[in-house]
């Protein structure tokens, strides 16, 4: 039970300390006249992150059987607490970016993630803009560490702290960090970068504390002053209504789907990354950047 309580005291100061952060940048941002909020944007975001968190209770429940299920079949154990703490920490963000990679280069899960994109602004709120129905699939990609040997509560509270990592990231202020810590850990530079619509950064710096995944699969791409980013969507919805945010591209796939001839087509909509088409109508990122480097 104290155990609990502690960790229950972390998260308590942690979340505390990210709504301070929040209100701070949020006074700066008016302040200063960055417009780097709008009032309908930051009531989207919190709308967004509270239907996620009512999902989160809902399945809450199924996750934790799941987790403690497959963990009755564990693998190994480690027995160190020391070590224990860090392999689930590193194993858990490694799989975050596979799950995240996968929200970029398979569009079913694009329709689900891209609600997280779809903002034109980027500040702390913005790590709230939650995918809200990751929930539903998020536990599958973390099984793994439950056959490492890591119990489900563990699993859960190393998530929420990497989650909380994540969300301090979502700043466009410039945060003076040494060379070093951009070459290990995900930077808010880095990941204004993941946020922006420019051909160059499109579906790049995946990772959620460390950057060393993106480094070493090549999907790493630093933020140049030469390229100023520009957030949102490549085609950004004129309906953000509460509805539209969420199903906007949900609509578009079921469209592209339907005229698709052949289920080897429709397939490959649900499958393939965002932007590909049948009839070359439209571009995944990947053929959009290599044209782009044809030109410069």
């Amino acid at each position: 039970m104290p155990a609990i309580d502690t960790r229950s005291e972390a998260v308590i100061v942690l979340v505390s300390l990210l709504v301070l952060l929040t209100l701070v940048e949020m006074w700066l941002s008016y302040r200063e006249n960055r417009r780097y909020y709008e009032k309908r944007d930051t009531l989207t975001n919190i709308y967004l992150t509270t239907l996620a968190f009512f999902l989160n209770l809902t399945v809450n429940s199924s996750t934790f059987f799941m987790l403690h299920f497959v963990w009755q079949y564990r693998l190994f154990q480690i027995h160190n607490t020391f070590f224990y703490w860090l392999v689930l920490v590193v194993a858990q963000d490694f799989l975050y970016w596979v799950l995240h990679y996968t929200g970029h280069y398979c569009r079913l899960f694009w329709a689900m993630h891209v609600t997280h994109h779809s903002s034109e602004h980027f500040n702390f709120t913005t790590g709230f803009r939650s995918t809200v129905f990751e929930p539903l699939y998020r536990t599958f990609f973390y099984l793994p560490l439950a056959l490492m040997g890591f119990n489900a509560v563990d699993i859960l509270y190393a998530y929420l702290i990497t989650q909380l990592y994540g969300n301090m990231v979502h700043t466009q202020y410039k945060i003076p960090l040494p060379k070093w810590y951009g070459w290990i850990f995900v930077t808010p530079a880095h990941h204004r970068v993941h946020h922006a619509s420019n051909i160059p950064y499109l579906d790049k710096n995946m990772g959620m504390v460390l950057i060393i995944w993106d480094r070493i699969f090549g999907t790493f791409h630093d933020e140049h002053a030469d390229e100023p980013v520009k957030y949102g969507l490549t085609h950004q919805p004129e309906n953000m209504g509460p509805l539209n945010v969420i199903f906007h591209e949900w609509k578009s796939l079921i469209a592209d789907v339907k005229k698709a001839p052949g289920l080897g087509n429709k397939l490959k909509y649900l499958f393939n990354p965002p932007g590909w088409s049948h009839d070359g109508s439209t571009q995944t990122a990947r053929v959009l950047q290599k044209e782009y480097k044809k030109l410069l």
